[in-house]
């Protein structure tokens, strides 16, 4: 009976190890380039926004409303209501979705954990976190990205 015991919590530690292990992030991994970091910090200069935060991995955020105490995890799910622009100021999407963190733009992947439910948080993304050198119709190749986010709920 005891080895029965023995073989269940060892199996619950070793199957808790592998959901743990299917969510790791360093959201400090991947780092924007000095340039591209450059990039943005001319962008909000000529916007005058000065009080942006810069993240760890080179991507700036605004906290507009922190929202609640709880945020979520760069695996959460969530339901935002948000709209991207480009520096030009032109709308590319907007819209309210549910999505998993783990499959977005790492900009998202980082910036929207810095808020909890009710929060509105801004963020400046440079292009190696966003679509890199890569267009995604209406975004051109090397895009800043703009986004203005609500975090509705998460999970």
């Amino acid at each position: 009976m005891i080895k029965n015991i023995l073989v269940a919590v060892l199996a619950m530690i070793v199957f808790t190890g592998c959901i743990k292990s299917k969510c790791d992030y360093n959201e400090c991994a991947v780092k924007a380039s000095n340039a591209e970091i450059q990039a943005v910090k001319d962008y909000l200069a000529s916007h005058g926004i000065t009080n942006a935060v810069q993240h760890c991995s080179g991507m700036f955020y605004v906290i507009q409303n922190a929202g609640a105490d709880k945020r979520p995890t760069a695996c959460s799910g969530v339901n935002v209501s948000y709209k991207g622009m480009l520096t030009n100021g032109v709308v590319f999407d907007q819209g309210t979705i549910d999505l998993g963190l783990d499959g977005v733009i790492r900009g998202w992947r980082n910036g929207i954990p810095q808020i909890g439910a009710g929060g509105f948080i801004q963020l400046y993304i440079p292009p190696s976190l966003g679509y890199g050198s890569s267009a995604n119709d209406p975004i051109p190749a090397n895009s800043i990205l703009v986004f203005d986010v609500v975090l509705n709920a998460h999970n």
